[in-house]
């Protein structure tokens, strides 16, 4: 079976609600996952027909699981978490051994602190392989300040005696202009993390646009709502064995 979104056929449901669906950004795996409603308000699909899609979704990539499993079953299931290395010793003992998969990591700091020199040096360090403190695996960065600089990245690479070309080869990257245009990219991930084999997210900043684009009291309400969706599409992607970094 199909695990294009396009492919799907339902009864009930036909192509214009699919191609709504595909225009808002929408995948197969988001939509397994996804909250109906949120989906529905973004996509003007009725909700009904969200959550029929929403469970074929579910069937088709195998996540009709139990309902309820025993500590030790999830115990096992955390046995899969990996973790990317800073590529700073003292950095990772903080975090008890790097970056996480399956979990946001946030870093917060002052202007000139380093928060995107960590990112730019997580972008190639989690293209090493396991040994070296990697996963073997790309990563998106999406860039929302414009701060992004490919020469730090050949830097870092250099330093850390990889290929250059190669590094910056396997780093897919986004400029991102507003508040949707961000939303919309972290939805078009989950069609890349297999295709791509993304093992790491990077979103610097994730707070800029909306604190931007919805200044004053006037408008916390709304942007913490649109800022909470935005959050819990980076902890579905994280479901997926990747590691969000923001």
């Amino acid at each position: 079976m199909s695990n294009d979104i396009s492919d799907l056929k339902i009864s009930g449901i036909g192509r214009v609600t699919i191609n709504r669906l595909i225009d808002a950004g929408y995948s197969l795996k988001f939509l397994a996952v996804a909250s109906p409603s949120i989906v529905s308000k973004t996509t003007g699909v009725p909700v009904e027909k969200v959550r029929l899609i929403a469970a074929e979704a579910r069937k088709i990539l195998g996540l009709e699981g139990e309902d309820f499993i025993t500590a030790k079953k999830y115990m096992e299931i955390r046995k899969n978490i990996e973790k990317i290395s800073t590529g700073c010793k003292a950095l990772d003992n903080l975090l008890f051994g790097g970056i996480e998969t399956e979990a946001i990591t946030e870093f917060i700091g002052e202007f000139g602190a380093g928060k995107t020199q960590i990112c730019h040096q997580l972008a190639v360090m989690v293209q090493l392989p396991l040994d070296d403190g990697g996963l073997n695996g790309k990563a998106v960065y999406l860039d929302t300040e414009g701060t992004f600089r490919p020469e730090r990245v050949v830097q870092i690479a250099t330093y850390r005696g990889v290929d250059p070309e190669e590094v910056l080869e396997n780093i897919i990257y986004a400029r991102v202009y507003n508040t949707d245009h961000q939303m919309f990219l972290i939805r078009k991930i989950f069609d890349l993390i297999d295709e791509k084999n993304i093992k790491l997210v990077i979103v610097d900043s994730l707070i800029s646009n909306f604190r931007s684009e919805y200044p004053g009291r006037e408008n916390l309400a709304v942007r913490q709502q649109l800022l909470n969706a935005h959050v819990h599409d980076l902890l579905k992607l994280s479901m997926y064995n990747i590691a969000p970094f923001r």
